[in-house]
């Protein structure tokens, strides 16, 4: 793969993850080290001239009316890290990690936070030999950044704490940057605030999140087109006329999704004449409710790219005249997470819906009295054999859990820091509640097409469509057909996975 060259304008959410999940090479561009480094002249004039500046020649929060000069600057830095690094709970993973560092080096890259180009070149570093700092993904309220997740990310940076190596283990910073061999880092004045203000934690979880979320939603339009064929229900719903009339765009997509999913199927055309009308909502409905979790997912992407190439650290440094080194330093709020986690906690509902929907869809394949005449249960041999009667107890499990964990995180706040940060986002917490949603919807999904599959082959030797038939094929080279009752649960986990590769969401294609 090409290196990406940061500039801290046009960072997309598809090379974050080449960087975080592939080892994609990162390097700061030419042009935006220049305007780093002019930055950094403001930041050295001050500490030289002594100016009053926050967070530069005073400390931090509450303690912003203390001055910080001469040879204090340099342990301030260490101390800021130190004292900030206090999070706890399981690790980020290391894509999540890798995600954090690529997303907070382009912050820095737009060249409004003052800091060295060295500091950026390290960070690129440690991305290019592997070397990804353990970060404990708890302890984030999300406004002044995400502090204590970002100081982990800091420590590492000067030799302190801990990091992964190349197999996952947990060693010392030091040793990691001895094998890679990479400098640690002295930092110098305004560094350390530059580092762990921000909010690259929750919008790397938060990313990876998404664009997992974007499979899911285009595999969940496969699954419900084989579910409506398996049910012998009608695409009269899906007619082009219908969602012109009602024009949004996610649901106008799946609704074309959905036709080409049975378009040309036998077990349609079986029974085109049956005269039933209309179908359960489960079946009818799936262009509006897979629609709005599509629209819900552009609107969160809109946000994410932005937040992406944004400066989100605090004080930031503007420059007032290139040629003399001259600007203003100015103290705002951009750190808070807000923004994010209002899009964290919109996408915990929207992925809600899209499982429950899926599980209602999983629970008419499954019950007698819904199915059109398969077997109860998928069940060959019903009574001796239970087939997918605790599967679909399973996605209800699922679902049900997914309904407390999209209650919004953002309508918390909570004090800290002296009553000086006094209204906070928690939007770290959204973006660890996202993680679970998306994992949870993954599994039910991975459960509806496994009892499709089944149903399908119930209906043989009528054949569902070319699309639909691929889809099948994709299913059932991870999980065969279920002739008695069997250990299910590592089907789940194959299927899960291959959801996850877009390996069902390609016969969309």
């Amino acid at each position: 793969m090409s290196a990406l060259h940061i500039t801290g304008n046009e960072l997309t959410l598809e090379a974050v993850r080449e960087v975080a999940s592939e080892r994609r090479p990162v390097l700061l561009a030419p042009d935006a080290r220049a305007g780093v480094n002019l930055a950094r002249a403001v930041v050295d004039d001050i500490v030289a001239s002594n100016k009053v500046a926050y967070a530069i020649t005073t400390g931090v929060g509450k303690l912003s009316e203390v001055r910080i000069a001469g040879d204090q600057i340099r342990e301030l830095q260490v101390n800021l890290v130190r004292s900030h690094a206090v999070g706890v709970g399981t690790p980020l993973s290391i894509p999540e990690t890798r995600a954090m560092m690529v997303l907070r080096a382009n912050s820095l890259s737009k060249g409004y936070s003052g800091v060295r180009a060295i500091v950026i070149d390290t960070l690129c570093e440690m991305l290019n030999r592997g070397v990804t700092p353990v970060v404990p993904s708890q302890g984030s309220v999300g406004a002044s950044g995400d502090l204590a997740p970002l100081a982990h990310l800091a420590l590492s940076l000067i030799g302190e704490g801990e990091c992964f190596d190349e197999k996952g283990v947990r060693i010392s910073s030091g040793e990691a940057l001895k094998r890679a061999q990479i400098r640690p880092l002295t930092l110098e004045s305004k560094e350390t605030i530059s580092l762990i203000n921000g909010t690259q934690a929750m919008l790397a979880v938060g990313t990876l999140a998404l664009l997992a979320a974007e499979t899911l939603v285009n595999t969940a339009d496969v699954l419900g087109g084989l579910s409506c064929d398996a049910l012998k229900g009608t695409d009269t719903a899906f007619d082009e006329r219908i969602h012109k009339a009602r024009p949004h765009s996610g649901q106008m997509k799946t609704a074309a999704n959905l036709r080409q999913m049975l378009e040309g199927s036998q077990i349609r055309e079986s029974h085109r004449e049956c005269g039933r009308v209309q179908d359960a909502y489960s079946l009818r409905c799936i262009p509006q409710v897979h629609g709005a979790v599509r629209d819900t997912l552009q609107h969160c992407r809109s946000i994410f790219e932005t937040e992406a190439n944004s400066a989100v650290d605090n004080p930031l440094v503007f420059i007032t005249d290139p040629k003399a080194a001259e600007g203003d330093v100015i103290s705002g709020g951009n750190f808070h997470g807000e923004p994010l986690a209002f899009a964290l906690d919109f996408l915990a509902i929207a992925l809600s819906a899209l499982a429950g929907i899926s599980e209602r869809r999983i629970e008419r394949l499954v019950n007698p009295a819904l199915s059109e005449g398969l077997p109860p249960f998928l069940a060959p041999g019903a009574g001796l054999n239970s087939g997918f009667m605790m599967p679909q107890v399973t996605a209800a499990a699922l679902v049900s859990e997914n309904k407390v964990l999209a209650h919004p995180a953002s309508v918390d706040s909570i004090t800290t820091s002296g009553n000086k940060e006094d209204y906070v986002s928690m939007g770290m917490t959204a973006a660890l509640k996202l993680r679970r949603v998306v994992d949870n919807t993954r599994n039910v999904l991975a459960i509806e097409a496994m009892a499709v599959a089944q149903a399908i082959d119930f209906l043989a030797p009528m054949k569902t469509s070319k699309r639909g038939q691929g889809a099948h094929s994709a299913i059932r080279s991870v999980c065969p057909t279920m002739q008695h009752d069997r250990v299910m649960y590592t089907d789940i986990a194959r299927i899960s996975e291959l959801i996850s590769t877009g390996k069902i969401a390609e016969a969309l294609r």
